[in-house]
């Protein structure tokens, strides 16, 4: 067995599915070779001594990278102001009918320059990163025209590129209706599927395509007509679903054979047995949850009843979940909608890779796999749920290379 690296002195979280919690092996060992792991098990069973490069962790635990599969991490400007205005009665919906909201990121968003959001974003994105995140989505959707909505997805591509993390785009145009087509949202609608949404595939610049469904953003009927460009372009969707109310956007999701439906708070029984049979994960997402102070939680125990996976983001964007620490989200999960540290921290591996498409090539710690890991000062995972804001982690290793 040929390997480059070998990671030693350690105790594995593998998050792979069965046997003893966690999939954790215990006085572990990890051999990795051009950025993938080779073998993984117990030191006592490590093949041959090899003369390779050996990082010893001291004991340390090791779990995959996290992957946060829900961020709207590129925008311009901040919200702030309308912080301040939840806190004194004034609810969500009705700072976005008042053309707060969305819009008022999509005003900044515009007049900011590729350069100018690119440098905004890796300082969120730092927060990301110090805990423990090498894969995140970035979502488009603050720009709602062509030129932003493309200079959005090339800023999460530069990232992607640059800044020590895998990326993944989704295309979310049909995030709200712009100031400018209010009187006219048919035409835009049009222009999202049949003109942006057409450009940035051409680019190369999109990996899935979102949707908002709510009666504040976007109709059934109108994210389907996005959803069925999306196919004719053999790109996955996904779809922001059922947060302020039960609109049937977990039965549209499951009908689409969506990656996943995220927040779902007001999801029925019958949405959750549609999306079980069609494979749909379930990104829940605690931030968003706690800032709009809602009360209704996502139907966790349904989840649980019909066998839906359940992934956990941050959501991080600028109004409603300014959250840019993954193992804040993993408490506020647990503390919220009541996950246990193991359902959680299998929410931010490898059912979040699922959400992405991506389980493939991350999430678990195993052999053939990206060597994506995080390695964290902690005694047992369960701390990764139970500290909100301590600093755990001591590395990352992104295919392979050492980050910190």
């Amino acid at each position: 067995m040929e390997a480059d690296l070998l990671v030693t002195n350690c105790h594995v979280a593998t998050m792979t599915e069965g046997g003893v919690p966690y999939g954790a092996i215990e006085d572990a060992a990890v051999l990795i070779q051009n950025g993938r792991i080779v073998w993984i098990g117990a030191r006592a069973d490590l093949p041959v001594h090899m003369d390779v490069e050996t990082h010893d962790l001291g004991g340390r635990w090791v779990t995959p990278g996290l992957i946060d599969c829900h961020t709207h991490l590129v925008f311009g400007g901040d919200r702030s102001g309308e912080f301040e205005q939840r806190l004194e009665g004034v609810t969500y919906e009705e700072i976005a009918r008042a053309g707060g909201g969305i819009v008022s990121s999509v005003r900044a968003t515009r007049v900011e320059s590729e350069e100018q959001l690119y440098a905004s974003a890796l300082k969120r994105l730092q927060g990301l990163k110090d805990t423990g995140v090498t894969t995140v989505e970035i979502k488009s959707g603050y720009g709602l025209d062509h030129d932003s909505e493309l200079k959005m997805l090339r800023v999460a591509r530069r990232i992607g590129r640059e800044a020590g993390v895998a990326v993944r785009t989704s295309y979310l145009g049909l995030h709200a209706v712009p100031t400018e087509y209010k009187a006219d949202r048919a035409t835009y609608v049009d222009k999202a599927v049949d003109e942006i949404l057409p450009a940035a595939h051409a680019e190369g610049l999109v990996d899935a395509v979102d949707a908002y469904c709510e009666p504040i953003a976007f109709s059934v009927e109108e994210v389907s007509r996005l959803f069925d460009k999306a196919e004719h372009l053999g790109l996955p969707v996904k779809l922001h679903a059922d947060q302020l109310s039960d609109g049937g956007g977990a039965a549209l999701a499951a009908r689409y054979h969506a990656l996943s439906a995220d927040h779902i708070e007001h999801t029925t029984e019958a949405g959750v047995k549609a999306m079980a049979e069609a494979g749909v994960v379930a990104v829940l997402l605690p931030g968003a949850y706690l800032m709009l102070r809602e009360t209704q939680a996502p139907p966790v125990a349904l989840l649980r009843q019909h066998g839906v996976r359940m992934a956990v983001a941050t959501d991080c964007n600028p109004g409603t979940s300014p959250v840019a620490s993954m193992t804040a989200a993993l408490n506020l999960a647990c503390v919220q909608f009541r996950l246990t540290p193991e359902e959680a921290i299998a929410g931010a591996t490898r059912n979040a890779a699922k959400a992405l498409g991506i389980l493939d090539q991350v999430g678990t710690v195993e052999a053939g796999k990206l060597a994506d890991l995080a390695v964290w000062d902690i005694r047992r995972p369960a701390e990764l749920c139970y500290w909100l804001g301590a600093p755990l982690l001591y590395a990352t290793y992104k295919d392979g290379v050492r980050r910190k």
